[in-house]
């Protein structure tokens, strides 16, 4: 499944790779299988994204609506990318934002 939104994330999900909160303290070791309250201590820990394993690798594909192509998505980020200067993309909240930025513009066609 890959890169997975923690707003996204459903019970019964295994954790794929370890996760830390900012300052690299482990929350929930790889292979953990989710449930409700280690959802909630995902969210409340500030966690943005988590790697689930199976299905799919591409984090794209796995976040995005039905309705919308990939190719859509990836057209919009390349428009955009420029727009994010010298940022950090490999930060969770700069790719986030990235993200988020090019949903908009496939679904009302402007940035």
């Amino acid at each position: 499944m890959g890169i997975v939104p923690t707003d996204n994330l459903e019970e019964g999900m295994v954790l794929a790779a370890d996760v830390h909160d900012r300052t690299g303290r482990l929350l929930l070791g790889a292979g953990v299988e989710l449930d409700r309250k280690r959802i909630v201590i995902l969210m409340t820990w500030g966690v943005t994204e988590t790697d689930i394993l199976g299905g799919e690798s591409d984090s794209l594909s796995s976040t995005l609506p039905s309705e919308f192509p990939p190719a859509l998505m990836e057209a919009a980020e390349a428009e955009l990318r420029p727009l994010f200067g010298e940022n950090d993309m490999e930060h969770p909240v700069m790719r986030e934002l990235l993200r988020l930025a090019a949903l908009r513009k496939v679904i009302h066609g402007n940035p």
